[in-house]
This record gives structure tokens, C-alpha cells and sequence, in this order.
């Protein structure tokens, strides 16, 4: 299965701009506000989006942040764990300092009394000590249907992680370096789920992002080998997050492609309709997560894939 009804998310309680992440996302601004304000706003748009998901029949494990430690980005989980449906569950190496602080072993006991099986944990973090990384599905997509993993390498993806990551789960590696221009230079995206977006029967995805031409026809045919569709976005709609999207399950077995608004309101008239060929949209205002945070819709959401119990 490919995608899932079931999401964990985690409830922002001291959020802003995290200054330890900005030195390489260069997705992130700042905002002429008091971080409390900043956090009240994106604790405002993190309950909207939990609703309109809820509404559309999604499984929404929700889990409160804590105040300590400090833990400015602990709104976007999918960075430091995935959860597989054989029951085993990754957990990663983070490149900011603060934001190894997220992981959290009471989220695995959290799964647990929701009804969900855990067999196994493997652990990437001792790369921490070597400062090699491998930020989750955030560096990596996962078609897990055709047993595939992409991965744009960055400071945040590391190589011979992500082969060691593959090997584990058993998935064939796809690797490609993908930049956006920064003043001037062109610099690697941070991670591959916002040049990326990978749903069951298409794929949006920035080709522009990828400039050495042979890596990016390898990419392309191993997406259109597999028989997804190809929806192209710009750079410019990229750094509106209109590669961040996840597609999931709602009641009656209902799809939906799950984005910000900002994402939504730069996609054309034509990308919107084949989208909408394949499953209906969903969006919601991410404003200040995505400003402050560099992330957004597909950021917040971990997908869980794990056996009920």
C-alpha cells in the first residue's frame, strides 16, 4: 500500500524560526513578530489542519509537544522517524543539534495504545557522531509498492546512509542531487519532499531542480517505468511548497492530495485538473509554519504504516 489513513502529528508548543535549520533551508523568512505570537499563529493554523483532515475521515493521532527541551521544529516528525508496514520503525540522524531533542520514545507507547504493532526499531542516530544525516521522508520518498526510495542529496542526506537505509528496508535507491538558485548560486535543496511528491498512480515533481540532465532522465524513467504520471512545477511554485504534498486516505477509501493553500494557489488551472484526475484536493492556510519553518503540509504529517495489533 502506498498510502495510509493513518497520521501522527505533533502539536507545536514553542515554535518559530529555528536558527540552528536556517543556515541551509533557505525555504525560511522571518517574521516581524514575537515567537509567542508566532506560535500562537501556527498553533491556530496546526488545529485547522488536523480538522480538515479529520472531516475528510483521516486518522489523526495528534501528540502534544512539551516545553522542554527546546524543540522549535518538533511540528515536522516525519524528519526523524518513519513507520513501516512489517512493523518496524526508523528512526534518524538529525543535522540540527536541537532538533535531535524531537525524538521521543513516548511516541512509540503512544502508537502502541492506538492499537498499532511495533516489532522492530532500527536506529541511524550514532551518524550523528560521524555528522553524517539522513533526515527521514524528508530526505527520502519511498514508493513502497514498486520498492523504490528516492533520495536528493544534501548536507541533511547522506550517501551511504541512504544506501544503508535501503538495503534495511529493502527498497532499490534513486540518486540525484537537486538545487534551487540561492542569490545567485545554485545550492541543494534540503530535502527531497519539497522538489517531490510522490502519490500512488502520479508524481509532482520540479525536473528544473535537477540539473545534471542524466540524473534527471534516470529519475523521469523510473517514475513513468512504474506508471505514474508526471506533473511538472516550476522552480517559483516549488518555494511556494507545491512540491510538499502527500496524498492519503480518507473515509471510504476516499484520496486526497493534501497541501498548503500557498501550494494550491500556485498551481495552474491545468496542474490543478491532473491532480483532481487522480483524487480530490485538500489544502489549508500554513502560512506562518511555512515562512518561519521552511516547511509545510507534507512536513507535519508521519505516515503510519504499521500492523494493527
Amino acid at each position: 500500500m502506498q498510502i495510509t489513513n493513518t497520521i501522527l502529528m505533533i502539536r507545536p508548543v514553542s515554535f518559530r524560526m529555528n536558527e540552528q535549520t536556517a543556515v541551509n533551508n533557505y525555504f525560511m523568512e522571518d517574521i516581524d513578530m514575537k515567537n509567542q505570537e508566532i506560535n500562537q499563529k501556527a498553533q491556530e493554523e496546526f488545529d485547522a489542519f488536523v480538522s480538515a483532515l479529520k472531516d475528510k475521515g483521516v486518522n489523526v493521532i495528534v501528540v502534544q509537544d512539551t516545553n522542554e527541551p527546546d524543540t522549535p521544529d518538533s511540528v515536522f516528525p516525519n524528519n526523524w522517524i518513519s513507520f513501516h508496514s512489517n512493523g518496524t520503525v526508523g528512526v534518524y540522524p538529525m543535522f540540527a543539534e536541537n532538533r535531535r531533542n524531537e525524538r521521543r520514545e513516548d511516541i512509540f507507547e503512544i502508537l502502541e495504545q492506538s492499537g498499532f504493532k511495533i516489532n522492530d526499531v532500527i536506529d541511524y542516530t550514532s551518524a550523528e557522531e560521524e555528522e553524517l544525516f539522513l533526515e527521514g521522508t524528508g530526505s527520502i520518498l519511498i514508493d513502497r509498492v514498486n520498492k523504490k526510495a528516492y533520495c536528493a542529496l544534501s548536507e541533511r542526506a547522506d550517501e551511504d546512509l541512504f544506501i544503508e537505509f535501503c538495503e534495511d528496508f529493502d527498497f532499490f535507491p534513486v540518486i540525484f542531487t537537486a538545487n534551487q538558485s540561492v542569490d545567485g548560486k545554485r545550492l541543494p535543496i534540503y530535502h527531497t519532499n519539497v522538489m517531490m511528491a510522490l502519490a500512488e498512480n502520479f508524481v509532482v515533481i520540479c525536473t528544473d531542480s535537477i540539473d545534471d540532465k542524466k540524473e534527471r532522465k534516470n529519475v523521469l524513467d523510473h517514475l513513468k517505468k512504474d506508471g505514474k504520471e508526471v506533473i511538472v512545477i516550476t522552480e517559483q511554485q516549488m518555494h511556494h511548497f507545491a512540491g510538499n504534498m502527500l496524498q492519503v486516505l480518507g473515509s471510504e477509501d476516499k484520496r486526497y492530495m493534501v497541501m498548503s493553500s500557498a501550494a494550491y494557489d500556485s498551481l495552474r488551472p491545468e496542474q490543478i485538473a491532473q491532480i483532481e484526475n487522480h483524487c480530490a484536493i485538500l489544502h489549508s492556510s500554513l502560512h506562518t509554519i511555512e515562512t518561519c519553518g521552511g516547511g509545510s503540509a507534507r512536513c507535519m504529517m508521519a505516515e503510519v504504516f504499521l500492523p494493527k495489533k
